[in-house]
């Protein structure tokens, strides 16, 4: 499995942060609509992200849910007929929630720096740092605190859990 660091923030918005990020960025801003359908599973977290008709990925993941850096182990598997995969999904296993967003995608270095306008929660902030094989989690860590800094985020903004978890709960941004 292929594996990450990642951190979530919630920011007071994408503009005020949209400089910092491009100005960090060695690629980007590429902006992508999202729509992610999540999936009951106990052995982690299922969801399809349809980007439009003819093209999504199903994606199985596991992370612990916390706040700050943390470990992800993920599957991505791409379709070229995400609604009819979402409706067999559903009828098989039913729905835990969807989440609608737009993204700005920037890549700096083996970081992908995520600028996430999430219906019906506001603005967020997600970092990606790509693990080598063997590499530790550490290394990962130590290169998303470094971003953090440099994008201004403080450790009071960091949230856990997904955006699917957010909704359930009432957050709103």
């Amino acid at each position: 499995m292929a594996r990450n660091v990642e951190i979530k923030a919630s920011i007071e918005s994408v503009e005020s942060i949209f400089p910092k990020a491009a100005a960090l960025a060695d690629e980007g801003p590429v902006e992508i609509i999202q729509d992610d359908t999540f999936f009951p599973c106990e052995n982690g977290r299922l969801k399809l992200r349809a980007f439009s008709e003819d093209e999504g990925e199903l994606i199985f993941y596991r992370r612990d849910d916390r706040k700050g850096p943390k470990e992800s182990f993920y599957l991505v598997s791409p379709t070229a007929s995400p609604n009819t995969l979402r409706e067999s999904l559903s009828q098989a296993y039913g729905q835990a929630g969807r989440v609608c967003k737009i993204r700005a995608l920037f890549l700096a270095g083996r970081t992908r720096i995520h600028l996430d306008r999430v219906d019906g929660l506001g603005d967020f902030l997600e970092l990606e740092v790509m693990l080598e094989d063997g590499e530790t989690a550490e290394a990962g860590e130590t290169v998303a605190r470094d971003l953090m800094g440099k994008l201004g985020i403080q450790p009071d903004q960091l949230i856990e859990g997904a955006y699917v978890d957010l909704l359930a709960s009432g957050m709103a941004g």
